[in-house]
């Protein structure tokens, strides 16, 4: 039996030319070895950005890699046969596979329409100015390039409810098409920001078209049969109405040959609104941990003056566990994009200690924290800036501590705001573990594990603290960590 430990294996920077796809096989013995059981992979469809595309500017989901469109055949990542190679590679070392969904909208659109459409206001997504507006938008989607392998659909303005950008008036904003679908105006089940959030960005996909519902689920039914994944991870879902996912999920689960894994990104820091998503799929999806991760931005950036008793408080691993996927940082968040919510370099490996050695939630790794990255882009500054993201030393030590020692019963000692500890009890079978971690100075926490550890010796894997820990006739001894920093205990010759 295996700890689940999931790993984003990419960020929004990653380089371009189609490296990603052959260091996945490259790589994928070594994260089996380490205790990595899942990997998640970028969006495999054709993007608008072609060979450039990260992926969630979606122009064909059928095209893999195959097709010469959007100026390349390959993808920013590879082509499909690297994909496929790829992901096999991950499942002949027992590593499973997460394929990201972008099913909010097309971008690219091959031709202009003729549309009707009315003006929105952006702040207010339910104040629909009545005036119709006749005007010409890319809302056409044939897809030359594929001449109709796979899939014949064509994608016109019936399939969607809203674009940014008209011609003929010339304008941009957000713009309700008028088709047989959206006389009621917006879909309902989607986040209430901005009055109704359905509406994100490019054509907009309306799911109360029947067609396109039946589209997205054949495409799901076939992106199986071409690639052995294990699950998928969903984008944007507060966008997207949760009558349509539930409908969706349960389409894959019956056309799956084993039960596939599903998360979703519903980027909210209000686990009300989480929890509420959860109940509307009736709990057929897991969650990102969006609470939590701005819990471990706050301590990062609180230093001393952050009451690390609280770090688990509003999170949705606290309030349901069974649903959280849990993340220190993704490709959204990370330094210079949109969703920006970095957790400092020295909170890091207190942060993965708590989601990989905890039996709660479910822990995701970032690619730039396991390996590195180096970027530079734009900020909202306007100034071009360097982004160096180094490995977090410690991060390997805990993904293989969280097979080995992350067992048995867990007691919490959160009972200081600036060192806090808990205890993995250990199994029949598998040892357990004492970590303890401080934001201010040494931290020590006095702990008794019970007779069948007396006079045990116990050593810090990460070697943060090099002495080693003797305890008692009685199992107790202080276990300490250095300030602004993680130990995690495991007895000698576990």
């Amino acid at each position: 039996m295996e700890n689940p430990t999931l790993l984003q294996f990419f960020h929004w920077y990653y380089p371009d030319g189609g490296k990603l796809w052959p260091e996945v096989s490259e790589k994928a013995e070594w994260l089996a070895s380490i205790g990595i059981t899942m990997a998640w992979l970028p969006p495999a469809s054709k993007g608008e950005s072609g060979g450039y595309s990260v992926g969630y500017d979606t122009y064909d989901l059928f095209d893999l890699g195959e097709f010469d469109q959007k100026g390349s055949v390959a993808t920013k990542y590879g082509d499909k046969a690297q994909f496929v190679a790829a992901v096999e590679t991950l499942r002949a070392h027992n590593v499973g596979v997460l394929l990201d969904v972008v099913l909010n909208h097309k971008m690219g659109a091959d031709e202009k329409e003729q549309i009707k459409v009315n003006r929105v206001s952006e702040e207010n997504r339910e104040e629909i100015d009545e005036e119709v507006i006749d005007a010409e938008a890319w809302t056409r989607f044939t897809f030359a390039g594929r001449g109709g392998q796979y899939s014949e659909f064509v994608w016109d303005y019936h399939c969607f409810s809203g674009v940014d950008h008209i011609e003929n008036p010339d304008e941009q904003g957000v713009f309700k098409i008028v088709n047989d679908y959206t006389a009621e105006g917006w879909n309902v089940e989607v986040d209430d920001e901005f009055g109704n959030f359905d509406y994100l960005m490019g054509a907009n996909i309306d799911f109360r078209n029947n067609a396109v519902r039946e589209e997205l689920k054949f495409w799901a039914r076939w992106v199986i049969e071409q690639v052995p994944c294990s699950g998928f991870r969903l984008d944007a879902v507060k966008h997207i109405p949760a009558w349509f996912y539930k409908e969706w999920i349960d389409s894959i689960q019956e056309a799956a040959s084993e039960p596939m894994f599903i998360v979703a990104e519903y980027w909210s820091f209000e686990t009300d609104k989480l929890q509420q998503y959860i109940h509307q799929v009736e709990g057929k999806t897991m969650l990102f941990d969006a609470p939590l991760l701005l819990n471990f931005h706050n301590a990062s950036k609180g230093g001393k003056d952050y009451d690390l008793r609280t770090v688990f408080d509003g999170s949705l691993v606290q309030a349901d566990p069974w649903h959280a996927v849990t993340i220190v940082a993704n490709h959204d968040t990370q330094p210079l994009q949109s969703l920006e919510i970095p957790v400092e370099p020295w909170f890091k490996p207190l942060a993965y200690a708590l989601i990989l050695l905890r039996e709660q939630g479910l822990p995701a790794i970032f690619y730039p924290d396991l390996f590195g990255a180096s970027y530079e882009d734009s900020g909202d500054d306007g100034n071009t800036h360097q982004i160096e993201l180094n490995k977090v030393t410690e991060l390997e030590t805990l993904i293989s501590a969280r097979q080995q020692y992350a067992w048995g019963v867990q007691t919490d000692y959160l009972d200081d705001p600036h060192c806090i500890a808990f205890v993995r009890s250990g199994t029949a079978e598998k040892p357990g573990c004492v970590v303890v971690m401080s934001n201010e100075g040494d931290g020590v926490k006095h702990i008794i594990l019970g007779d069948e550890f007396a006079n045990s010796q116990w050593k810090d894997i990460t070697g943060n603290v090099d002495s080693a820990v003797q305890c008692d006739d009685q199992g107790a001894a202080e276990f300490r960590s250095n300030g602004g920093s993680v130990s995690v205990w495991v007895k000698e010759g576990a």
